[in-house]
C-alpha cells in the first residue's frame, strides 16, 4: 500500500467532505456538514486513530463533546457503544445540523444538545460525570489551552479514570501548567495533533 502526497487544496477538500461514521452500529453513515468555517473538521484517519486508542473502553462511557459541530466525534462514540453523549455548541446552525445528524443516526435518545458557550457550560456544571471530554475548538484562538486549564480547575465533574482529549494543529501546541491533569500522550497525524490528559494520581 502507498500514499500519494496531497497538495493543500485537496486536503482542504477532504476535510470539508461529508463526515462518515467509521465503525459500529451506524458504520458507513454520512453525516450532514456545517457550512462555513465555524467548526474544526476531523478526518476519517484521525477519528479512526482516536477511537483505536480509546478502544473498547468507549463502551458504556459518558462522553462530552465540546464544540460539537456536526457531531461527528460524539456520534462515532455512540456508534461504538457509548451510553450517552452531551453535545455543546453555541452556534445555532451547528446545533440544527447536529440534531438532524442524531436523528439520522438513530441516537437521539442517547444524546443531549445544549446551545451554550462551552466555557459557560463548564463553569456552570456541577453534577455530571464524564469518562471522556473531547475538545476541538476553532483554530488559532488559544481556546483549547484555556479550556484544558478551566477543566483542570473544575476537575470534580470527571470520573476517576477520565480522559480529556484535544484536537489541535501542532503549531498551536504549548506546554500547560496544570494542577490536577497531566498530559500522558500526544499523537501527530499530518496537520492534526491529538493530546491526551488524565487526572494526576494521588497514590
Amino acid at each position: 500500500m502507498f500514499y500519494l502526497r496531497l497538495n493543500i487544496p485537496v486536503q482542504k477538500e477532504i476535510l470539508m467532505a461529508s463526515p462518515r461514521i467509521i465503525a459500529g452500529q451506524a458504520k458507513g453513515l454520512r453525516l450532514k456538514s456545517v457550512p462555513g468555517d465555524i467548526t474544526r473538521p476531523i478526518t476519517d484517519r484521525v477519528k479512526e486513530a482516536l477511537f483505536n486508542i480509546i478502544s473498547a473502553d468507549i463502551v458504556n462511557s459518558k462522553f462530552l463533546d465540546l464544540f460539537g459541530g456536526t457531531g461527528s466525534v460524539g456520534i462515532e462514540a455512540l456508534s461504538r457503544g457509548a451510553s450517552f453523549v452531551q453535545f455543546i455548541d453555541k452556534n445555532q446552525a451547528a446545533c440544527t445540523i447536529l440534531k438532524e445528524n442524531l436523528i439520522k443516526s438513530g441516537f437521539s435518545d442517547k444524546a443531549n444538545i445544549r446551545k451554550i458557550d462551552a466555557f459557560t457550560y463548564i463553569q456552570s456544571i456541577s453534577d455530571a460525570y464524564f469518562d471522556y471530554i473531547f475538545i476541538a475548538p476553532p483554530q488559532y484562538f488559544n481556546l483549547w489551552s484555556k479550556m484544558v486549564e478551566l477543566i483542570d480547575l473544575k476537575i470534580g465533574f470527571l470520573n476517576e479514570n477520565a480522559w480529556v482529549i484535544t484536537q489541535i494543529d501542532p503549531k498551536e501546541y504549548e506546554e500547560l501548567t496544570l494542577n490536577n491533569l497531566e498530559q500522558f500522550d500526544s499523537r501527530d497525524y499530518g496537520s492534526t495533533r491529538l493530546i491526551f490528559y488524565s487526572q494526576i494520581s494521588n497514590v
